[in-house]
This record gives structure tokens, C-alpha cells and sequence, in this order.
């Protein structure tokens, strides 16, 4: 074997697993076909289970270091929800992909992976003991397992010949990054009464500390081809159109239109080789969901190829990954398709359409609907099937950031590896036999030294790598442990 894990694509996805594939002490290699990583921004922000994952590996401070990465407020079809709707002590920020993308690759290098750029996959074989990858250049690598992470258009689905079946496109709208003089005035979605509209998120500053912005222009006429360049003029007339002369242009950096196009995977493993990222769903990119979610796939599945590849891994859990991802990728689905309608992104002005946005509008203003839309778009409310989860509500859900005193939940995952809290120390012989890849920790647990923005206090808990908890006490910790962690030493 060349590697135990080959990963293609260097997106935010693949270079999000290739981390988790370090951390779990996994030989990688990453590829991708590009020569160089790309300089534009793509995705705009980065929601609360993603900033909570990036915390739990100790990423997250040095990422938010990098720049003015302002916290935005979320919204749901365009309707404002409030900052910490969905419960959590970290609110949505505004990251670009691109800086995603180069504070990862920085990451890596200091790990000693580097990505092996220029190499387009051209065919893959498998096995019973791994993949055969193939390239144009006429190179092969042999690797125990290949994680697909190369985008929508994904080589690696295509060899596979796995069916990608949803909606296609029916149009387009144009995105684009931009500094422009009055955005200060303007709302974050604005709409015209003949359905032309725009929104505006930031972006941080440039290099001479200036505001960017990210621009979404939609409406009557301006769905066309996405083989058009999007040019000045057109985003100057857009704005004019929505604005008038309130709002100006003063630099267009980056522009693409991109479809409504809505479609998944129907396997996200194909024996030795999985999908991730958009490579095993597209959507419109309403609240950064689609790199948020590909880094959360990036997230699930890291530690599960690592037990496997040290031989731990019980037999069921690489199947976990299409069974815990493929539904709550489905659910991302569902959530931009309504928002889309809500949005009204052709500006049809349809009285139906109107009518229902209206009803929209004032149910999301009652907090338990507040609540229920920011978990869906942040991710927080993703709970995953797992036995124990009818006995125990934690169960299933991302373990609560609790302040145990001299450390947080989060803090102690830092390792990548499982872990087991006992307050009352009541679980040592028990999990013994599982401490070469989960730690116990024990202490008093104690309602005030709970974060209040991360849940209840709660008892003894088993969480796994990726930070969901799969076990909360008293009874049956062995079946738990024995399911997520293997036989025992």
C-alpha cells in the first residue's frame, strides 16, 4: 500500500478529513486536479456545529486569528433570525472558502501533508484490501480506502457510476464578491415589488482593510447561461435595479452565477470508496450549507476510516457514515428547496408564493420556530440514529460544551479520540478495557459549571470522536462501547 487513505479533491472537505485522518494517525494522501488552489471566496461563512467541530480539534481560535471574521446574523429565506436562535454559545461567522481553504492548507503542511496538485483521476479499481487509483499523467496510487471530495462534478462518482438523481437546474442567479459605497444602508435581502432582488453578506476586509461583501442579484431576465460571464455592467445595472442610486460598485473581485440545481447521491459508500461534500449532494448555497455540511461529512467519517485502518472498528461502522450523512444531507436538501420557493429566486411575484412567504414571515417570528430554523441551517439540529437514542435525549445530538472546571468538553476531544465522562468515577472497570482509544475523565458535575449556551447539566456520557454523544449512563456501556470502539484490548 502506497497510503491507507487517498483523498481527492482539496476543498474545504477533503482537506477537513485529511485532518481528522492525521489526528486518528492515519496515513493520507491528498490530491487534487487543480494546479493551483483557487483564489476565489465560493462559500461565505461558517455555522455553529462547524465552529463547534473546529473548536473540539483546537482549530478554531488560530482560524478566526486569521483575519476580521465578523459574527453575522443568520436567516432563514431571506427572514433575519436572531444570533443564538439555535441555543449555542458560537454564532455563525463570516469565513470565506477561501480562507478555509489556505489556513487548512497551512494546517496540513505543518502536519508534513502537502497536496499533490495537477493530479486528475482518470480510474479507479478495488478489492478486498484497498483501491487502485489511476491518473492522467499516467501515475497510480494504491491506498486501503478513497474518499471522493472533488466537487459536484465529482470523477470519482462518475467512475463509480453512482446514480446522482434530484432536481436540475431551471435557472440561475448571479453571486458575486464586491466593495461597494452605501451597502451600510441596505437590508441583507431586498426585494422589488416587480420581483427584482439582492442580497448582501459580508465578507470581511481586503488587504487594505476594506469592507467586502458578498452580492446575490436574482429576478425577471437575469437567469442566463452559466456559460456567460457576469460582467460590471450587469452587476451595476442590478444594483441600480434594486437600489437605485443609493448603492454602488466600487470593485467586483469574483463573479459566477450559479443554478438551483438540487441533487444527492443515493450511496454515499461504494465498499472501499466514499462520497463527501459535493460530490454526494449539490444545492443552492443558501448559508454556506453546502460546505458546512461536506465538513461535517469530512468530520463523520475521519475517525470511523481510522479505527478501521487500526483494526478496531467494528464491522458495522463504516456503514454508519451513508446511514448518519445521506439522511441529514437529504434534510439540507429539503430546507433550501423551501427556501428557494419562499425566496421567490426567479421574481415571479406569484400571489401564492407571496401569500405563503407572508405566514412565513410572522410564525418566524415566535422563538421555538426561531429556534427550530436556526438548527436546521446551523447544523445543531442534526441527530443522528444510534441504539439508546429513544432511552436518552442527548443521545444522537453533539455532546454539550461543558465547563468541567479546568476544561471544557470540547478540550478533551482535542485528541480525536473517545471519550467517557464518569462525575462519579463510578465506570473505571468498565471502560478499562477500552483506554487505548477512549478517556475516561471524572470529576463532580455541577449545574453551575455548565456553559449556558451548550445544553443542561448532565451524568456520564460516552462521546464519540467526531463529538456526538452515543451513550448516556447509567446502564449498558459495555454494548455502547463494544458498538462505537470494537472489541476490547
Amino acid at each position: 500500500m502506497d497510503t491507507d487513505v487517498l483523498v481527492v479533491g482539496a476543498g474545504p472537505t477533503g482537506m477537513t478529513l485529511a485532518n481528522e485522518l492525521l489526528t486518528a494517525g492515519v496515513s493520507t494522501v491528498l490530491v487534487d486536479k487543480l494546479t493551483r488552489r483557487s483564489d476565489l471566496s465560493k462559500a461565505g461563512g461558517v455555522q455553529s456545529r462547524t465552529l463547534e467541530a473546529l473548536d473540539q480539534r483546537g482549530l478554531l481560535e488560530p482560524l478566526l486569528a486569521t483575519g476580521d471574521h465578523p459574527v453575522a446574523t443568520g436567516h432563514f429565506a431571506g427572514i433575519p433570525l436572531p444570533l443564538h436562535a439555535n441555543g449555542r454559545r458560537l454564532p455563525w461567522r463570516s469565513v470565506p472558502q477561501v480562507v478555509i481553504e489556505r489556513f487548512f492548507d497551512r494546517q496540513l503542511a505543518e502536519r508534513g501533508l502537502y497536496a499533490r496538485r495537477g493530479h486528475e483521476l482518470s480510474g479507479l479499481a478495488q478489492d478486498h484490501e484497498g483501491v487502485t487509483a489511476s491518473f492522467t499523467d499516467g501515475s497510480a496510487l494504491r491506498a486501503r480506502y478513497l474518499v471522493a471530495a472533488d466537487g459536484a462534478h465529482s470523477t470519482v462518482r462518475s467512475l463509480l457510476r453512482d446514480a446522482f438523481p434530484g432536481q436540475p437546474g431551471t435557472l440561475t442567479i448571479v453571486a458575486a464578491d464586491v466593495r461597494l459605497s452605501g451597502a451600510d444602508q441596505a437590508g441583507s435581502h431586498t426585494w422589488r415589488e416587480d420581483g427584482h432582488w439582492a442580497a448582501l453578506f459580508p465578507l470581511g476586509t481586503d488587504a487594505q482593510g476594506r469592507p467586502l461583501r458578498r452580492l446575490v442579484l436574482g429576478g425577471p431576465g437575469r437567469s442566463l447561461s452559466r456559460e456567460i460571464p457576469v460582467t460590471e455592467d450587469e452587476v451595476r445595472d442590478g444594483l441600480a435595479t434594486v437600489f437605485g442610486t443609493g448603492v454602488r460598485l466600487l470593485e467586483l473581485r469574483y463573479a459566477r452565477r450559479i443554478t438551483n440545481a438540487s441533487r444527492q447521491a443515493e450511496r454515499y459508500r461504494h465498499g472501499r470508496v466514499f462520497l463527501a461534500g459535493d460530490a454526494a449532494h449539490v444545492h443552492l448555497p443558501l448559508g454556506a450549507q453546502g460546505m458546512n455540511t461536506g465538513m461535517q461529512d469530512a468530520f463523520n467519517l475521519g475517525w470511523k476510516l481510522g479505527a478501521a485502518v487500526h483494526g478496531w472498528a467494528p464491522e458495522h461502522l463504516l456503514d454508519t457514515y451513508h446511514a448518519e450523512r445521506h439522511p441529514a444531507g437529504a434534510a439540507v436538501l429539503r430546507n433550501v428547496r423551501a427556501q428557494s420557493l419562499l425566496m421567490d429566486w426567479a421574481g415571479t411575484r406569484d400571489p401564492d408564493v407571496l401569500a405563503a412567504r407572508e405566514v412565513f414571515t410572522a410564525l418566524a417570528q415566535l422563538p421555538d420556530v426561531q429556534r427550530h430554523l436556526a438548527g436546521l441551517m446551523s447544523g445543531t439540529a442534526v441527530r443522528y440514529p444510534m441504539p439508546g437514542a429513544e432511552a436518552h435525549p442527548l443521545v444522537g445530538h453533539a455532546a454539550p460544551d461543558l465547563d468541567l472546571g479546568p476544561t471544557r468538553v470540547h478540550e478533551l476531544l482535542r485528541s480525536g479520540r473517545g471519550v467517557l465522562l464518569d462525575p462519579a468515577d463510578a465506570f473505571a472497570r468498565i471502560a478499562g478495557p477500552w483506554s487505548d482509544r477512549v478517556d475516561r475523565v471524572n470529576g463532580a458535575d455541577r449545574e453551575d459549571r455548565v456553559d449556558p449556551g451548550a445544553g443542561a447539566g448532565t451524568g456520564p456520557m460516552l462521546i464519540r470522536p467526531d463529538g456526538y454523544v452515543c451513550w448516556a449512563g447509567p446502564d449498558a456501556l459495555v454494548p455502547a462501547l463494544a458498538h462505537w470502539f470494537g472489541k476490547p484490548r
